[in-house]
């Protein structure tokens, strides 16, 4: 039954993608664009979903090893059809409608370098287009380090809310980017902007009304947005899970350890986006450590602990002060456990990355 209702949701989401993209395509042809690049618009449209309902027959259920040479075929088919929209932009390098489904195609399949490329072509051709305004602000977080939303992709937010008041997208982002600067209020108050256009009681809306109580309960009194993370830490994590975390660091390796190297402590899903779900960051110098992990300690406020029933627990000492893994790091693990875990997760810092 599920494997049906899997293959109908994909079909349902395949039409609607065709209804909302017809209209779009009638125009791009009063406008003299080729029949090749709309047709293919709607193939990838189709394929897409139905891709997705075809990866989760062949690799979600026990019957997987009946199901390679599907997978595989549904595979081309994508590459096939992303193949020939590349090459249509590059004989008409100025469809900002093509450029666009690239972009959105790419983000579907978790290229968000290639999707805030085709963004900012789109943006070239089309300045006030708001949908790549949040596309490119939304890539662009996805491939920095820290996954802050910052520098042009702020100014991008800003804008496109601007123009497009009611972008729920860009509402969303924007309140993420003031969160992660410490403005805490704004971040309340940009999502309270969004809150009307949500359907009342709905998970999204709960979960915007957590994210609004949250960034309130943070900007009350703060005397400094460092200081209101920490004074609001205990109260977060009453409200969802904690993982202690103790580390100590392999004898063989303590001669490795120099002033000022940094140690990261962190958890992160079982399965899905690389990004952390909470990460402490300390002086490698107060080793042996024991962290306490809390949905206070997300880099983003719709990922935290409390958003995954199982985490990988990871930790790192840098050179360099930089979270992503680099070359002659020193690191350790202790593989994934269960975020309602009450005993310590003991992590030994053993390994030099290579």
């Amino acid at each position: 039954m599920r494997a049906v209702f899997f293959v109908a949701a994909a079909a349902m989401i395949a039409t609607a993608l065709a209804l909302l993209l017809l209209p779009l395509l009638r125009h791009g042809r009063r406008q003299g664009h080729s029949r090749g690049v709309f047709a293919l618009a709607l193939g990838i449209a189709f394929v897409l979903p139905l891709a997705s309902a075809g990866l989760y027959l062949a690799v979600g259920t026990p019957a997987a090893l009946r199901g390679v040479a599907a997978q595989d075929q549904t595979t081309m088919d994508i590459d096939q059809a992303l193949h020939k929209l590349r090459a249509h932009l590059a004989e008409h390098p100025d469809d900002a409608q093509g450029w666009m489904l690239l972009a959105q195609a790419a983000t579907a399949m978790q290229q968000p370098d290639e999707a805030r490329d085709a963004y900012d072509r789109v943006l070239k051709l089309s300045p006030n287009d708001t949908v790549a305004m949040v596309g490119w602000a939304e890539a662009d977080s996805m491939l920095r380090a820290d996954h802050r939303i910052q520098g042009r992709a702020r100014e991008l937010l800003d804008r496109a809310v601007r123009l497009q008041p009611d972008s729920q997208r860009g509402l969303w982002l924007l309140g993420i980017s003031q969160y992660q600067d410490g403005h805490y209020a704004e971040a309340a108050a940009t999502w309270r902007l969004l809150q009307p256009q949500l359907e009342p009681g709905s998970k999204v809306a709960q979960a915007v009304a957590g994210q609004i109580a949250m960034a309130d309960a943070r900007a009350g009194g703060q005397p400094a947005p460092a200081a209101s993370a920490a004074a609001s830490a205990p109260s977060a994590a009453a409200a969802g899970p904690t993982l202690t975390v103790q580390v100590s660091l392999a004898p063989a390796l303590k001669d490795r350890l120099a002033a000022g190297d940094t140690l990261f402590v962190y958890a992160r899903a079982e399965q899905g986006p690389p990004m952390p779900l909470a990460v402490a960051r300390l002086d490698a110098s107060r080793l042996p450590a024991t962290v306490t992990l809390t949905d206070a300690m997300g880099m983003l406020p719709q990922m935290k602990l409390s958003s995954a029933r199982r985490v990988f627990v990871g930790a790192r000492i840098s050179r360099s002060g930089q979270a992503v893994a680099q070359s002659g790091d020193l690191e350790g693990d202790a593989g994934v456990v269960a975020v309602d875990r009450k005993a310590p997760v003991k992590i030994v810092i053993d390994t030099i990355h290579g």
